[in-house]
């Protein structure tokens, strides 16, 4: 449900949030998002099993405890596209509720754009956005143009100003036709792209996605990650985003953060992690002739074999001398060599934080303190 208390618009100043000017007039950045020692622990009813249980749990329950975010540091700049990945339950969805206001920290500080999100401030909520992929915030039986209009009421957007973001974010989305159509009636995609319009409708400085692909076929979750890197790119946004797809992770995001057991445990950019966790290289080779080696566990791990052509999985010291060895006595009409997929990269992460991790200890961090 929307709230229906109407939000101030806050005067224009000359500089930006997230700039200053420095020596000799040139624009340096500083952080939009920082996050200093944040934690969120919730206390969860642990309800046993039969009617007496429950009987006695009216008069003595029992609680656990949960540590959703244990002590997070995190520093974003304007203009970042960041990933922020982790397995289910690692306190992705908490970190973005925390840093939206939704929700109050146990302890620790977070700014964003010099607002402390849980004082939800009118100057703060009209200046981000929020998208989460299972939730909406549009009216089910209404069109989705009735709730734009509910929305420049209450971010109390010039009229002027609303009608030409509609239409440009109607034909980079290209949904002009559906305006009018009960949002009910429309597709996941198409509702997506309905939350994503309502979203940026007053022009949010920082944009916090929280799955915003699931459930959406190949075809839209291309489509959704065009506009992404398109409006991005335009607007100069802050954009932090929470998928399971690495696809969009690899279309959009330089930077990754990933999180596990309420700990961020890795910090720097894709090829950074990859050379951390990926030890082997997937190589591809088209063979001439009918002639293939008869023994392949010396070369490597075999994952294809499709006529001439096999995939191997190498390590990486040894590409160079397996590569002269096939070339030395085989006929190859074609050799690629690439990095696994990062669905494995990151999937070796996450098994290696859980292999050497105790819950309820501190984490060893996968790359120490600084971005890689």
């Amino acid at each position: 449900m929307l709230a229906t208390r109407c939000l101030s618009r806050p005067p224009r100043l000359g500089l930006q949030v997230g700039r200053t000017v420095g020596a000799g007039g040139s624009v340096e950045r500083m952080p939009i998002i920082e996050i200093e020692r944040l934690c969120k622990s919730y206390q969860v009813y642990q309800k046993k099993e039969g009617l007496w249980a429950s009987v006695r749990g009216l008069f003595r329950r029992e609680y656990r405890q949960v540590e959703a975010v244990r002590g997070i540091d995190l520093t974003v700049e304007q203009g970042e596209f960041v990933a922020f990945l982790g397995p289910n339950g690692a306190g992705k969805t908490t970190t973005l509720k925390l840093l939206s206001g939704v929700i109050h920290p146990t302890s620790g500080t977070a700014r964003v754009m010099g607002h402390v999100p849980w004082k939800r401030e009118n100057a703060y909520r009209r200046r981000f956005a929020l998208v989460m992929g299972q939730k909406n915030q549009l009216w089910w039986d209404l069109p989705a143009q009735e709730s734009f209009r509910l929305h420049q009421q209450i971010y109390r957007i010039p009229t002027s100003s609303f009608h030409q973001t509609l239409d440009e974010l109607c034909q980079l989305l290209d949904v002009k036709n559906l305006l009018n159509q009960p949002v009910r009636e429309l597709s996941l995609g198409e509702r997506m792209k309905m939350e994503l319009i309502a979203a940026l409708l007053h022009a949010p400085e920082v944009l916090f996605l929280d799955e915003p692909t699931i459930g959406l076929d190949v075809v839209a979750q291309h489509n959704i990650q065009h506009f992404l890197r398109t409006y991005q790119q335009t607007k100069q946004i802050t954009i932090l985003l929470t998928s399971h797809y690495m696809k969009d992770v690899l279309a959009l995001c330089k930077r990754l953060v990933i999180i596990a057991q309420g700990q961020i445990c890795y910090d720097g950019s894709l090829t950074g992690i990859i050379d951390r966790f990926s030890t082997d290289k997937v190589v591809t080779l088209l063979f001439g002739g009918d002639r293939l080696p008869s023994q392949w566990e010396p070369l490597g791990r075999v994952l294809e074999v499709v006529g001439p052509k096999v995939k191997l999985r190498v390590e990486r010291q040894r590409v160079a001398q397996v590569l002269a060895s096939l070339l030395a006595d085989y006929s190859i009409e074609d050799v690629s060599v690439e990095d696994p997929p990062l669905e494995e990269v990151i999937a070796d992460a996450f098994n290696q934080v859980s292999r050497t991790s105790v819950p309820g200890a501190p984490l060893d961090r996968i790359v120490p303190g600084t971005r890689v």
